[in-house]
């Protein structure tokens, strides 16, 4: 891969200090820059994706909150997961628009740090609430009559706040961590985004330990949440099966394949990112999984929790003559 033609005063932005080490204070987001034919035409694409992301969960929020139908905690979940993914794509997708538009990529170490900061404390909130998912889904299917009882309007606020809260010390630490490191031999960095395995690329001397933090807080909040969930569908499953009729196994499996769809596919991701070995090293591979998980996953899920949910194409099917008479 050709790197970007880094003007050599921008590339120079690097404070040099006694020790001989250099401390950059302004990374270059390489991004696309190997294919700059084609930059303007992959504007126009994440542009029109960032926009089906907005409106797609847009519309499930709003469905959701007026729909009287849908005003249940499988929905309040699903609710605060697009408003989730709105705000998970926001963190890097504009910053690449405007890196495409004009073919540049300079990010300063602060936002560079900001951004890094964001993504992986809304990667974990993700994490979590899809494993808060799973949980109110094995209470509805595996103890339904004490579901009210036990997912009250209270307990699924605690459960979105907690999923929201509890990534933010431990990813702010790992974030002060990362850019405490130095960096030497170059300040460009192979991605589209501020993120871990490209920043630890650029760090000089023995980074070893900083690898395992990375790894033992990957185990715990992606490792650990997917166990959890696959222990939730095991039991859900094998509860479905004890059902007499094939109705109520379609129906209980109709509530639960939207959500084991998005499972797979950002378990499977971020899996493959963050907890593969170090000796797998391919870069171009990398950023497809990171766009994968940061831009396709989020413009997907709003399709596989309308196509695939008969009470919310119901609600559009309600909704939509009331806007069209507008």
């Amino acid at each position: 891969m050709q790197p970007r033609n880094v003007n050599p005063q921008r590339e120079n932005k690097l404070k040099i200090t006694e020790t001989n080490l250099t401390t950059v204070m302004e990374f270059v987001l390489l991004g696309f820059s190997d294919i700059p034919k084609f930059c303007r035409f992959l504007f126009g694409v994440f542009l029109v994706m960032y926009v089906i992301i907005l409106l797609g969960n847009g519309i499930i929020i709003l469905v959701t909150r007026i729909e009287p139908t849908l005003q249940t905690p499988m929905y309040f979940f699903i609710s605060n997961f697009s408003f989730l993914e709105i705000c998970y794509v926001s963190v890097t997708l504009p910053r690449m628009l405007m890196d495409l538009w004009t073919q540049e990529g300079d990010i300063s170490l602060v936002a560079c740090a900001t951004q890094m900061c964001f993504a992986l404390m809304l990667g974990v909130t993700e994490s979590l609430l899809l494993a808060v998912m799973a949980y109110d889904r094995y209470v509805a299917i595996c103890n339904p009559l004490h579901y009210s009882l036990v997912m009250n309007h209270k307990a699924c606020i605690q459960l979105v706040v907690g999923s929201w809260i509890s990534g933010i010390p431990v990813q702010i630490g790992q974030t002060c961590q990362i850019f405490s490191l130095p960096f030497c031999d170059s300040n460009q960095i192979n991605h589209f985004f501020c993120d871990i395995p490209p920043m630890l690329k650029l760090a000089c001397g023995d980074i070893f330990m900083n690898e395992m933090v990375v790894y033992i807080f990957a185990v715990l909040l992606i490792t650990v949440p997917f166990m959890f969930i696959l222990g939730s569908y095991t039991r859900i499953i094998s509860t479905i099966l004890k059902l007499p009729s094939n109705t109520g196994w379609s129906k209980a499996f109709s509530t639960c394949s939207s959500h084991l769809i998005v499972v797979v596919l950002f378990y499977g991701s971020a899996t493959i990112t963050y907890l593969k070995a170090k000796s797998i090293q391919y870069e171009g591979t990398d950023k497809l999984l990171s766009l994968f998980y940061t831009i396709l996953i989020p413009m997907f899920n709003p399709m596989i929790y309308s196509l695939r949910n008969k009470d919310v194409t119901q609600a559009l099917k309600k909704l939509l003559p009331k806007s069209l008479a507008w």
